[in-house]
């Protein structure tokens, strides 16, 4: 089996991170690394009663820009419609939900930072 990338390497440690940070901001994960028809949802979590779809971003360096700013508008779409096809599989699709953006920036050097940004972003139907 070959062994997994950097990139793998730090996607799973980043998703770790934002796991133990959601759940001491009172996040209780119902999933993680959710796979559907469209791709990966990275977190599915509950908070305050609403379901939470969250996406990861993580950084080592902000050389191209920081880690929320880097989910673009066909990603939130594909985010969406991977929600959409959990809330549907789950038969809960009249639940409250938001799309949330845990962003660490520095991953992994003493200057790490790690953002939660809660309705990080809503997706209209354009």
């Amino acid at each position: 089996m070959p062994k997994a990338t950097y990139r793998q390497d730090a996607g799973l440690h980043g998703e770790t991170l934002a796991c133990e940070e959601l759940a001491r901001r009172g996040y209780a994960i119902l999933e993680r690394r959710y796979r559907t028809r469209f791709g990966e949802i990275d977190i599915v979590a509950t908070e305050a009663g609403m379901l939470v779809f969250v996406e990861v971003k993580a950084r080592k360096t902000i050389d191209y820009g920081d880690a929320a700013s880097t989910i673009p508008l066909w990603k939130r779409r594909r985010i969406a419609a991977m929600a959409l096809d959990y809330l549907a599989w789950f038969d809960r699709l009249e639940a409250p939900c938001r799309f949330d953006v845990v962003a660490i920036d520095g991953l992994g050097t003493r200057r790490q930072r790690i953002e939660v940004i809660p309705d990080a972003f809503v997706v209209d139907g354009r």
